[in-house]
């Protein structure tokens, strides 16, 4: 079972999803990808997990660094949760790249190299927005790329964790 709530962010509305076991889904409505682990016949309500998430978006949005990750139920091919678990290690305020990130993945697998795209792909598919922070990955050039929320978006979350862009 699938539960939903409804967000009012400073950034747009985002809908968050959870279920026994944690988030499943943080989105901004209309973003790509938009509800891709959302069960059909999800129940509009509230849940510990959801009040949790919402603490973390209230604080997170006052500039206030949050100190946990609420509880995740990701779901994903075993490549996308591993570049999942590595964007969680991506800390507030800091960015990676997407090549610093593929060579990241490739050590951990023990291959000579990893595609960038292949990279961004899963970046680009991560569920739980802003809490799974995949708008801290950028280009080598520093550049802003990809953001399923919307380059505007990603360049606000950077700037509220202090990015100079």
């Amino acid at each position: 079972m699938q539960f939903i709530y409804h967000y009012q962010s400073p950034l747009g509305t985002m809908t968050l999803a959870c279920d026994e076991a944690g988030l499943v889904g943080v989105w901004f409505d209309a973003q790509k990808y938009f509800g891709s682990t959302l069960a059909a016949g999800a129940i509009e309500g509230t849940t510990p997990i959801l009040s949790d998430a919402v603490c973390w978006l209230d604080d997170y949005f006052r500039g206030v660094r949050p100190n946990y990750i609420p509880n995740l139920s990701l779901k994903g091919s075993n490549f996308r949760l591993k570049v999942w678990s590595f964007l969680q290690e991506i800390p507030y305020g800091q960015t990676t790249t997407y090549k610093a990130l593929a060579e990241k993945v490739a050590r951990s697998e023990r291959k000579m190299q990893m595609s960038a795209q292949a990279i961004g792909g899963a970046v680009g598919h991560n569920p739980v927005s802003i809490i799974v922070p995949c708008h801290r990955v950028v280009a080598t050039d520093g550049s802003l790329t990809g953001y399923a929320g919307g380059l505007e978006r990603k360049a606000a979350l950077l700037r509220l964790e202090g990015i100079i862009l």
